[in-house]
Protein backbone atom coordinates (compact mmCIF):
# COMPACT_ATOMS: atom_id res chain seq x y z
CA UNK A 1 0.00 0.00 0.00
CA UNK A 2 0.74 3.67 -1.06
CA UNK A 3 1.00 5.65 2.21
CA UNK A 4 1.85 9.71 2.03
CA UNK A 5 4.13 11.13 5.22
CA UNK A 6 1.77 12.78 7.23
CA UNK A 7 1.68 16.42 5.70
CA UNK A 8 3.32 15.68 2.96
CA UNK A 9 1.51 17.12 -0.80
CA UNK A 10 3.86 15.09 -3.35
CA UNK A 11 1.35 13.35 -5.82
CA UNK A 12 4.48 12.47 -7.85
CA UNK A 13 4.88 9.76 -4.97
CA UNK A 14 2.05 8.63 -6.48
CA UNK A 15 3.19 6.66 -10.14
CA UNK A 16 0.11 7.12 -12.49
CA UNK A 17 -1.61 8.56 -10.22
CA UNK A 18 -5.39 9.33 -11.55
CA UNK A 19 -6.89 11.71 -8.68
CA UNK A 20 -5.21 13.70 -6.80
CA UNK A 21 -7.89 14.86 -4.05
CA UNK A 22 -7.57 10.99 -2.80
CA UNK A 23 -4.00 11.37 -2.30
CA UNK A 24 -3.90 14.57 -0.59
CA UNK A 25 -7.29 13.71 1.31
CA UNK A 26 -6.60 10.36 1.86
CA UNK A 27 -3.01 9.33 1.79
CA UNK A 28 -4.21 6.85 -0.70
CA UNK A 29 -3.08 6.61 -4.30
CA UNK A 30 -5.63 5.57 -6.78
CA UNK A 31 -3.68 4.49 -10.17
CA UNK A 32 -6.56 2.65 -12.45
CA UNK A 33 -10.73 2.46 -12.39
CA UNK A 34 -10.20 -0.55 -9.72
CA UNK A 35 -8.44 1.44 -6.99
CA UNK A 36 -10.43 4.66 -7.48
CA UNK A 37 -13.67 1.93 -7.48
CA UNK A 38 -11.87 0.68 -3.91
CA UNK A 39 -11.92 3.87 -2.46
CA UNK A 40 -15.81 4.66 -3.97
CA UNK A 41 -17.12 1.91 -2.03
CA UNK A 42 -14.88 2.40 0.89
CA UNK A 43 -15.85 5.80 1.32
CA UNK A 44 -19.49 4.50 1.00
CA UNK A 45 -18.96 1.85 3.37
CA UNK A 46 -18.13 4.24 6.07
CA UNK A 47 -21.68 6.29 5.34
CA UNK A 48 -23.06 3.12 6.09
CA UNK A 49 -21.06 2.05 9.18
CA UNK A 50 -21.81 5.86 10.28
CA UNK A 51 -25.18 5.87 9.62
CA UNK A 52 -26.20 2.07 11.15
CA UNK A 53 -25.67 3.08 15.21
CA UNK A 54 -28.05 6.29 15.01
CA UNK A 55 -31.47 4.36 14.49
CA UNK A 56 -30.08 1.74 17.56
CA UNK A 57 -29.68 5.24 19.57
CA UNK A 58 -32.93 6.41 18.92
CA UNK A 59 -34.93 2.81 19.38
CA UNK A 60 -33.23 2.63 22.57
CA UNK A 61 -34.57 6.14 23.75
CA UNK A 62 -37.71 5.21 22.77
CA UNK A 63 -38.20 2.10 24.14
CA UNK A 64 -35.79 2.56 26.90
CA UNK A 65 -35.05 -1.61 26.94
CA UNK A 66 -31.30 -1.61 25.05
CA UNK A 67 -30.36 -3.31 28.57
CA UNK A 68 -32.30 -6.24 27.87
CA UNK A 69 -32.79 -6.08 23.93
CA UNK A 70 -28.85 -6.02 22.91
CA UNK A 71 -26.72 -9.06 24.67
CA UNK A 72 -23.88 -7.46 26.79
CA UNK A 73 -21.33 -10.07 25.10
CA UNK A 74 -22.28 -8.99 21.83
CA UNK A 75 -21.59 -5.80 22.72
CA UNK A 76 -18.32 -6.53 24.32
CA UNK A 77 -17.63 -9.10 21.40
CA UNK A 78 -17.92 -5.66 19.29
CA UNK A 79 -15.86 -3.53 20.76
CA UNK A 80 -13.15 -6.16 21.39
CA UNK A 81 -13.30 -7.01 17.73
CA UNK A 82 -13.27 -3.45 16.64
CA UNK A 83 -10.74 -2.37 19.24
CA UNK A 84 -8.18 -5.41 17.83
CA UNK A 85 -9.61 -4.64 14.24
CA UNK A 86 -7.79 -0.91 15.00
CA UNK A 87 -4.80 -1.78 16.25
CA UNK A 88 -3.97 -4.65 13.78
CA UNK A 89 -5.09 -2.82 10.72
CA UNK A 90 -2.21 0.02 11.82
CA UNK A 91 0.62 -2.53 12.94
CA UNK A 92 0.12 -4.62 9.53
CA UNK A 93 0.09 -1.26 7.42
CA UNK A 94 -3.16 -1.94 6.00
CA UNK A 95 -5.10 0.39 3.60
CA UNK A 96 -6.09 3.94 4.67
CA UNK A 97 -9.63 3.24 4.66
CA UNK A 98 -9.53 0.42 6.48
CA UNK A 99 -7.82 2.43 9.66
CA UNK A 100 -10.14 5.14 9.78
CA UNK A 101 -13.25 3.01 9.06
CA UNK A 102 -11.64 1.19 12.66
CA UNK A 103 -11.56 4.46 14.83
CA UNK A 104 -15.08 4.74 13.85
CA UNK A 105 -16.13 1.28 14.94
CA UNK A 106 -14.45 1.93 17.90
CA UNK A 107 -16.06 5.34 18.93
CA UNK A 108 -19.67 3.90 17.93
CA UNK A 109 -19.20 0.91 20.00
CA UNK A 110 -18.13 2.85 23.24
CA UNK A 111 -21.28 4.96 22.50
CA UNK A 112 -23.36 1.88 22.12
CA UNK A 113 -21.81 0.15 25.31
CA UNK A 114 -22.35 3.52 27.50
CA UNK A 115 -25.75 3.51 26.45
CA UNK A 116 -26.62 -0.11 27.28
CA UNK A 117 -24.67 0.47 30.92
CA UNK A 118 -26.77 3.64 31.40
CA UNK A 119 -30.52 2.04 30.74
CA UNK A 120 -28.74 -0.83 32.75
CA UNK A 121 -28.38 1.09 36.02
CA UNK A 122 -30.84 3.55 35.25
CA UNK A 123 -33.30 2.37 38.17
CA UNK A 124 -30.85 0.48 39.66
CA UNK A 125 -27.74 2.15 40.40
CA UNK A 126 -24.57 -0.20 41.17
CA UNK A 127 -21.20 0.49 42.72
CA UNK A 128 -19.79 -1.15 39.49
CA UNK A 129 -20.54 2.46 37.37
CA UNK A 130 -18.11 4.26 37.96
CA UNK A 131 -15.19 1.94 37.26
CA UNK A 132 -16.85 0.93 34.45
CA UNK A 133 -17.53 4.92 33.44
CA UNK A 134 -13.39 4.95 34.17
CA UNK A 135 -12.72 1.78 31.61
CA UNK A 136 -14.61 3.22 29.04
CA UNK A 137 -13.06 6.34 29.26
CA UNK A 138 -9.72 5.12 29.29
CA UNK A 139 -10.86 2.52 26.50
CA UNK A 140 -11.38 5.93 24.27
CA UNK A 141 -8.47 7.65 25.27
CA UNK A 142 -6.37 4.94 24.15
CA UNK A 143 -8.52 4.44 20.75
CA UNK A 144 -7.90 8.05 20.16
CA UNK A 145 -3.90 7.50 21.16
CA UNK A 146 -3.18 4.52 18.83
CA UNK A 147 -3.72 5.99 15.09
CA UNK A 148 -1.74 9.11 16.80
CA UNK A 149 1.14 6.78 17.85
CA UNK A 150 1.39 4.92 14.66
CA UNK A 151 1.21 8.14 12.40
CA UNK A 152 5.05 8.65 13.58
CA UNK A 153 5.71 5.43 12.77
CA UNK A 154 8.01 4.39 10.00
CA UNK A 155 6.34 5.27 6.28
CA UNK A 156 5.76 2.55 3.30
CA UNK A 157 8.50 3.52 0.76
CA UNK A 158 6.36 4.34 -2.86
CA UNK A 159 6.32 1.65 -5.51
CA UNK A 160 8.82 2.61 -8.23
CA UNK A 161 5.55 1.66 -11.04
CA UNK A 162 2.59 0.42 -11.84
CA UNK A 163 1.50 -3.26 -12.75
CA UNK A 164 -2.73 -3.35 -13.58
CA UNK A 165 -4.59 -5.99 -11.38
CA UNK A 166 -4.72 -9.01 -13.24
CA UNK A 167 -7.56 -11.27 -11.16
CA UNK A 168 -6.19 -14.75 -9.43
CA UNK A 169 -2.60 -14.10 -11.38
CA UNK A 170 0.08 -16.48 -10.26
CA UNK A 171 2.88 -14.74 -9.95
CA UNK A 172 6.00 -15.21 -8.30
CA UNK A 173 6.36 -12.25 -6.31
CA UNK A 174 5.02 -12.57 -2.57
CA UNK A 175 5.99 -9.42 -0.31
CA UNK A 176 7.32 -10.96 3.28
CA UNK A 177 5.28 -10.05 6.30
CA UNK A 178 8.05 -8.06 8.30
CA UNK A 179 7.75 -8.75 12.17
CA UNK A 180 5.33 -5.43 12.79
CA UNK A 181 2.86 -7.26 10.26
CA UNK A 182 2.91 -10.38 11.45
CA UNK A 183 1.88 -8.86 14.91
CA UNK A 184 -0.59 -7.16 13.38
CA UNK A 185 -1.90 -9.89 11.66
CA UNK A 186 -2.51 -12.39 14.57
CA UNK A 187 -4.36 -9.28 16.16
CA UNK A 188 -6.40 -8.85 12.97
CA UNK A 189 -6.98 -12.82 13.17
CA UNK A 190 -8.35 -12.85 16.95
CA UNK A 191 -10.47 -9.80 15.52
CA UNK A 192 -12.00 -11.94 13.12
CA UNK A 193 -12.98 -14.72 15.79
CA UNK A 194 -13.56 -11.87 17.86
CA UNK A 195 -16.60 -10.97 15.11
CA UNK A 196 -17.76 -13.98 14.34
CA UNK A 197 -18.34 -14.61 17.98
CA UNK A 198 -20.09 -12.09 19.02
CA UNK A 199 -23.24 -12.49 16.78
CA UNK A 200 -24.13 -15.89 18.92
CA UNK A 201 -24.59 -14.39 21.81
CA UNK A 202 -27.20 -11.76 20.55
CA UNK A 203 -28.86 -15.07 18.42
CA UNK A 204 -29.01 -16.89 21.39
CA UNK A 205 -30.63 -13.92 23.15
CA UNK A 206 -32.85 -13.18 20.26
CA UNK A 207 -34.17 -16.98 20.61
CA UNK A 208 -34.63 -17.00 24.06
CA UNK A 209 -36.62 -14.03 24.22
CA UNK A 210 -38.80 -14.91 21.09
CA UNK A 211 -38.71 -11.24 20.05
CA UNK A 212 -36.71 -8.59 18.54
CA UNK A 213 -38.21 -5.85 20.12
CA UNK A 214 -35.84 -2.94 20.85
CA UNK A 215 -33.43 -3.49 18.48
CA UNK A 216 -33.05 -1.63 15.16
CA UNK A 217 -32.82 -3.82 12.36
CA UNK A 218 -31.19 -0.46 10.49
CA UNK A 219 -28.06 -1.67 13.14
CA UNK A 220 -27.77 -5.24 11.02
CA UNK A 221 -29.44 -3.69 7.51
CA UNK A 222 -26.66 -1.32 7.35
CA UNK A 223 -23.77 -2.73 9.12
CA UNK A 224 -24.62 -5.70 6.60
CA UNK A 225 -24.45 -3.18 3.56
CA UNK A 226 -20.99 -1.64 5.32
CA UNK A 227 -19.53 -5.06 5.56
CA UNK A 228 -20.11 -6.16 2.14
CA UNK A 229 -18.92 -2.50 0.96
CA UNK A 230 -15.71 -2.60 2.88
CA UNK A 231 -14.87 -6.17 1.53
CA UNK A 232 -15.73 -5.58 -1.49
CA UNK A 233 -13.31 -2.34 -2.25
CA UNK A 234 -10.25 -4.24 -0.27
CA UNK A 235 -10.82 -7.01 -2.90
CA UNK A 236 -10.96 -4.42 -5.79
CA UNK A 237 -7.37 -2.43 -4.85
CA UNK A 238 -4.40 -2.94 -6.53
CA UNK A 239 -1.95 -4.80 -5.36
CA UNK A 240 2.08 -3.60 -4.29
CA UNK A 241 4.26 -3.95 -7.34
CA UNK A 242 6.12 -7.06 -7.51
CA UNK A 243 3.15 -8.26 -5.21
CA UNK A 244 1.25 -11.29 -6.68
CA UNK A 245 -2.72 -11.09 -6.05
CA UNK A 246 -2.70 -14.11 -3.66
CA UNK A 247 0.19 -12.58 -1.54
CA UNK A 248 -1.65 -9.47 -1.07
CA UNK A 249 -5.42 -11.58 -0.35
CA UNK A 250 -2.99 -13.51 2.23
CA UNK A 251 -2.09 -9.96 3.77
CA UNK A 252 -5.70 -8.66 3.70
CA UNK A 253 -7.38 -11.72 5.29
CA UNK A 254 -8.24 -11.58 8.46
CA UNK A 255 -9.71 -8.43 7.62
CA UNK A 256 -12.05 -10.02 4.67
CA UNK A 257 -13.19 -12.65 7.00
CA UNK A 258 -13.98 -10.14 9.59
CA UNK A 259 -15.86 -8.24 7.43
CA UNK A 260 -17.65 -11.03 4.94
CA UNK A 261 -17.67 -13.73 7.00
CA UNK A 262 -20.33 -12.22 9.36
CA UNK A 263 -23.11 -12.23 6.71
CA UNK A 264 -24.01 -15.50 7.57
CA UNK A 265 -24.89 -14.96 11.11
CA UNK A 266 -26.33 -11.41 10.45
CA UNK A 267 -28.53 -13.09 8.11
CA UNK A 268 -29.77 -15.53 10.51
CA UNK A 269 -30.82 -12.64 12.90
CA UNK A 270 -32.16 -10.79 10.13
CA UNK A 271 -34.22 -14.26 9.51
CA UNK A 272 -35.22 -13.65 13.60
CA UNK A 273 -36.38 -10.39 12.95
CA UNK A 274 -38.88 -11.64 10.14
CA UNK A 275 -40.01 -14.58 12.36
CA UNK A 276 -40.11 -12.57 15.24
CA UNK A 277 -41.52 -9.91 13.71
CA UNK A 278 -44.55 -12.18 12.27
CA UNK A 279 -45.59 -13.95 15.57
CA UNK A 280 -45.80 -10.57 17.10
CA UNK A 281 -48.36 -9.28 14.77
CA UNK A 282 -50.05 -12.51 14.87
CA UNK A 283 -49.98 -12.81 18.38
CA UNK A 284 -51.76 -8.82 18.24
CA UNK A 285 -54.87 -9.67 15.59
CA UNK A 286 -55.56 -13.14 17.71
CA UNK A 287 -57.87 -11.21 19.80
CA UNK A 288 -59.28 -9.45 17.43
CA UNK A 289 -60.00 -12.79 15.07
CA UNK A 290 -62.01 -14.31 18.59
CA UNK A 291 -65.58 -14.96 18.61
CA UNK A 292 -67.67 -11.90 20.70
Amino acid sequence: MVWKKLGSHNFSSCPNGSIQWIWDVLGECAQDGWDEASVGLGLISILCFAASTFPQFIKAYKTGNMDQALSLWFLLGWIGGDSCNLIGSFLADQLPLQSYTAVYYVMADLVMLTLYFYYKFRKRPSPLSAPINSMLLFLMGTACATPLLSAAGPVAAPREGFRGRALLSVEPGSKPFTRQEIIGFVIGSVSSVLYLLSRLPQIRTNFLRKSTQGISYSLFALVMLGNTLYGLSVLLKNPEEGQSEGSYLLHHLPWLVGSLGVLLLDTIISIQFLVYRRSAAASELEPLLLPS
